[in-house]
């Protein structure tokens, strides 16, 4: 049995460093291209099947960690809608698939969260990451709801909603490797990709869509 853990491990931790190597990749190379949406793919799989793989991972004997099931769960949903997005360049409206996707996400964030503000009224610092992820992945699925009344609200909306995702999927990918890989376990390790990440994100919305933040700022 501990074999067979031992072996899905080594998968997980393979995929995972697919999905860091090309979801890297993606980021350099000239957005469209041909070789950006190759990486894409591979980027998906692999974080999705490392993902997949350490669901059940973390809920075995002597491997038990519900924190990373959640995270997984969120990575997944991440690359998902990510990838969903870019249907929306044609698509004017969501179908069943996309919001259960994001309600999904919605659910299991307000369950991170009751988690969180649980563990840190018994003094648990453990907690602030699931508040921190909880509150984050709420954010996201309210954005989505937003998304899907009217996709075609602004000019590039979906192309914004893809890049957030896929990043934040990277994101995911990156502190991965920083939590299991280089074993820095410390609350900066966790929550320092993300803000990172997220200040990527704002540069690329502002790139992508420049005359809708100036618009807002009149």
């Amino acid at each position: 049995m501990e074999q067979t853990i031992t072996f899905f491990i080594y998968l997980h931790a393979f995929l995972g460093g697919v999905g860091l190597i090309t979801g890297i990749g993606s980021v350099i190379v000239k957005k469209g291209s041909s070789l950006h949406k190759k990486f894409g793919k591979l980027f998906s799989i692999g974080m999705i099947g490392s993902s997949v793989i350490s669901m059940p991972i973390a809920m075995m004997p002597n491997h038990e960690n519900l924190f990373l099931l959640l995270i997984g769960l969120f990575t997944v949903y991440l690359v998902l809608i990510g990838n969903r997005a870019l249907a929306f360049k044609i698509k004017t409206e969501a179908d069943v698939v996309d919001k259960v996707i994001s309600g999904s996400m919605l659910f299991f964030s307000v369950l991170m969260l009751g988690i969180g503000l649980n563990t840190l009224l018994n003094t648990n610092t453990m907690g602030i990451l699931y508040v921190f992820f909880g509150g984050f992945g709420l954010l996201l699925t309210f954005k989505d709801f937003q998304f899907y009344k009217n996709p075609q609200k602004t000019k590039n909306r979906w192309l914004i909603s893809h890049i957030g995702k896929m990043i934040g999927a990277l994101i995911a990918s990156i502190t991965a490797f920083i939590i299991a890989g280089l074993s820095i376990g410390n609350l900066i390790a966790w929550t320092l990709p993300t803000v990172l990440g997220t200040i990527y994100i704002i540069y690329w919305k502002r790139k992508v869509n420049p005359k809708t933040v100036a618009t807002k700022r009149l």
